[in-house]
């Protein structure tokens, strides 16, 4: 028997785990490029919107991989 849930259920409304994942990956990569400003360390990326982008992508594939686990 597979005890890991397929979905998520928030409030009635079943959510897939990478919808979570990703809100997940949104939240916290807003939170590091917040401290990337507050440092002055994003003056060092060439195009600091990509560097969201990517942290988003990065985060949320740690979340996928290690927190939800399908």
């Amino acid at each position: 028997m597979d005890q890991i849930p397929h979905e998520f259920a928030i409030g009635g409304i079943y959510m897939p785990p990478l919808l979570i994942a990703s809100m997940l990956g949104v939240i916290a990569a807003m939170v590091t490029a917040r401290l990337l400003n507050r440092y002055r360390l994003s003056k060092y990326f060439f195009y600091p919107p990509l560097v969201l982008l990517a942290l988003m992508v990065i985060y949320t594939i740690l979340f996928e991989m290690f927190v939800i686990r399908m």
